[in-house]
C-alpha cells in the first residue's frame, strides 16, 4: 500500500493507495474520527474487482473543495465516490458540486444533507441534488423514511439497501463492497 501527503490548504492529508492500475478508481470517505483502516477488509474486496482504492485516512476539517483539491493532486478526473457517516455528507456535497466528475455514489448511514434526519434536523439545505447513479445503505442509525426521502436530491438511478448493521464498514464491509462494485460496473 502507498500512502501520500497531500496539502489541502494549510493541512496535510493522507491518502491511502492501494489496488492494481485501473481505469476504475474509488474515493473512500470514512466516518468522522474512524481509525485510518477502518475500509482495509473493503479495500481488499475492491482490488479483487480490479479496482483501485484512495482513501482518505481522516475527513476532520475536510470540506467538498478539500476533496476536489485532493483529487486534482492524485490527479482523478473520475471516480466512484463512497462513503459512512460523515463521510458519507461529505461525499454527498462534493458529488453536488462535480457534475462530470463522478461516476457513481454509494453512501451509508446519511441521507442527503438537506433532507430532514431522524431528529428534523437538515444538515446542509444548501447542498444540491447529485446527478450520479447512488446507493444509500441504511443501517440501524438511519430511518428507512429518510433514505427514500433522499431520492429527491438524486438525478439519477438511485437505490436503497438496508442493512442491519450499526457500522456498515466494520459489520457489512462485503455489502459496501459488493454495491460500490455494482456501481462500478457500466453494464
Amino acid at each position: 500500500m502507498e500512502s501520500r501527503q497531500i496539502t489541502v490548504g494549510d493541512r496535510a492529508r493522507t491518502v491511502r493507495i492501494d489496488g492494481p492500475e485501473s481505469r476504475h478508481s474509488v474515493l473512500l470517505l470514512p466516518d468522522a474520527g474512524e481509525p485510518a483502516d477502518v475500509f482495509d477488509r473493503v479495500c481488499a474486496r475492491l482490488h479483487t474487482s480490479d479496482l483501485r482504492t484512495f482513501a482518505v485516512e481522516s475527513i476532520d476539517g475536510l470540506d467538498a473543495a478539500g476533496v476536489t483539491a485532493i483529487l486534482d493532486e492524485l490527479g482523478l478526473p473520475w471516480v466512484n465516490v463512497a462513503g459512512c457517516g460523515a463521510g458519507a455528507v461529505l461525499a454527498w456535497q462534493v458529488c453536488a458540486q462535480g457534475f462530470g466528475r463522478f461516476q457513481s455514489l454509494v453512501v451509508a448511514d446519511r441521507g442527503h444533507p438537506a433532507t430532514p434526519g431522524a431528529d428534523g434536523t437538515v444538515v446542509d439545505a444548501s447542498t444540491g441534488p447529485v446527478e450520479v447513479p447512488t446507493t444509500l445503505l441504511v443501517t440501524k442509525n438511519l430511518p428507512r423514511s429518510v433514505a427514500d426521502t433522499s431520492g429527491r436530491f438524486v438525478y439519477g438511478e438511485f437505490r436503497v439497501v438496508e442493512v442491519d448493521v450499526t457500522d456498515v464498514a466494520t459489520e457489512a464491509d462485503h455489502e459496501l463492497a459488493t454495491e460500490i462494485v455494482l456501481r462500478t460496473s457500466l453494464w
